[in-house]
């Protein structure tokens, strides 16, 4: 949530970010809107004052004898007392109107976020691992073939049991994620990261309190009958886990990671894009969660950044670079800066000239006081001094499903089985290939054999 002064103090530098975001936001409005609450609150000031100073009088004149004057001092004691009563009642209404308007307004763009209209206008600032590729087959099958394939992806059965938009890891497919999962909290616990393993069910507070409700409640999944929603990110619980609390200058930077599946409705287009497992209803990653003093925070969005692009090196994955534009730039976010690994099973239009396409596996987001203001996450710098808001970062590290995807693709064999990355052998019982096992029941018969 933006600052209300801040929006007061600088309204054309608020319009301007909204202009270059392409926000629809009333911000006259809300100025108008919060112009007749200062009123209100100086009028109901004035008001108090002036009862205050007839109160006075009432003892006065009754000390004095002058029964009648004191009479009519009272009745405008409780005229002034009914007048209160309606200019505070307005200005609570007027209050309970702002802070909802204030929560549908975004973050205004930091002044190095590139101005652009959409995700075509992002700006890539370099490639990773493009000069030593390995050997791959002539022709990559896709994942969603390749995992039919070795039975380790069944996305046909988890429609039986749940429906579109999920499915079941089988096998080595299993093994595969959790040996990601387990491989990138490492790298991170390396990185100085506190283990949290939250409550998957969030409330609405929290949801509003990173930035999820009100403006993005269609995406989510709410419990029926109870303030619950199911986590659409670990960045919910963490966050949330300081509300309202105040930490010391000591604390700081606080860095937690948390492992979760996820859910979103959201899942794209019918087509290429979401068969497999690419665009699904439930997924699992590692969030990197961070809370900063805010003048380290733009440092810190760097580090975050190399962090999770350690998990790329050290699984050898080719990927790159982008930063975000403002018109792709998220409602909470200040400035964000993507991981796209390269996945060469399916050509697409915006993919790199060798083929294949390009995957998001991780954005890393400096939210600066945006989130700690509608939490009320704040520290103290010194002992002595007031409080400040804190900032707040994240990056995934990373979404195991796109990452499990670049593998079975990047790192498949002419042969059809897939070589294990040597950073996941020790977390695959020392296995080097994926081989895949033989289909089971009935539906399996005919189907023919693998080489």
């Amino acid at each position: 949530m933006l600052d209300r002064n801040y929006i007061r103090d600088n309204p054309e530098e608020v319009r301007e970010g909204l202009r270059v975001r392409g926000a629809d936001v009333d911000l006259d409005a809300i100025l108008e809107k919060d112009e007749e609450w200062r009123d209100l609150k100086a009028r109901g000031d004035d008001l108090r004052h002036e009862r205050n100073q007839v109160s006075d009088e009432i003892g006065e004149l009754k000390q004095a004898g002058k029964h009648d004057e004191a009479d009519e001092a009272i009745e405008r004691s409780q005229e002034l007392k009914a007048e209160i009563e309606e200019v505070e009642e307005r200005a609570a209404e007027l209050e309970e109107e702002l802070e909802e308007a204030l929560l549908r307004v975004p973050q205004v763009p930091h002044e190095s976020v590139p101005e652009g209209d959409d995700e075509d206008d992002n700006v890539e600032t370099r490639r990773e691992g493009f000069d030593d590729l390995r050997d791959l087959p002539e022709e990559v099958t896709p994942h969603y073939d390749l995992g039919e394939e070795l039975d380790i992806i069944d996305e046909a059965r988890a429609a039986k049991t749940t429906g579109s938009g999920y499915y079941f890891l089988k096998g080595e497919g299993s093994q595969l994620e959790h040996a990601l999962m387990q491989f990138m909290m490492d790298v991170h616990r390396e990185q100085g990261y506190q283990d949290v393993f939250p409550p998957i069910p969030v409330n609405s507070e929290s949801m509003t309190g990173t930035g999820q409700l009100p403006k993005f409640d269609e995406d989510a999944y709410k419990i029926e009958g109870e303030d619950l929603w199911l986590c659409p990110t670990a960045e919910v619980p963490v966050t949330n886990m300081y509300a309202d609390d105040i930490l010391l200058k000591d604390d700081l930077p606080l860095k937690h990671q948390a492992y979760t599946p996820n859910f979103r409705r959201e899942a794209g287009e019918h087509g290429t894009e979401t068969r497999g497992i690419v665009r699904v209803h439930q997924f699992n990653k590692v969030e990197m969660v961070n809370f900063v003093e805010p003048d380290e925070s733009y440092d810190r969005l760097h580090e975050l950044l190399d962090e999770a692009e350690e998990v790329l090196r050290r699984l050898g994955l080719p990927y790159r670079v982008l930063e975000l534009c403002t018109g792709d730039l998220g409602f909470k976010a200040a400035k964000q800066i993507d991981l796209e690994v390269w996945a060469p099973g399916d050509d697409m239009e915006d993919g790199p000239e060798r083929g294949g396409r390009w995957l998001e596996v991780s954005t890393a987001s400096n939210f600066e006081a945006f989130q700690a203001r509608r939490a009320g996450l704040r520290y103290r710098p010194e002992r002595h001094e007031s409080t400040e808001y804190l900032h707040t970062l994240n990056a995934s590290g990373l979404a195991l499903p796109r990452v499990m995807v670049a593998i079975l693709e990047y790192y498949q064999n002419d042969d059809g089985t897939v070589t294990v990355p040597e950073a996941l052998r020790p977390y695959m019982g020392d296995k080097e290939v994926i081989e895949g096992h033989e289909p089971v029941g009935e539906s399996a018969l005919g189907a023919g054999e693998k080489d």
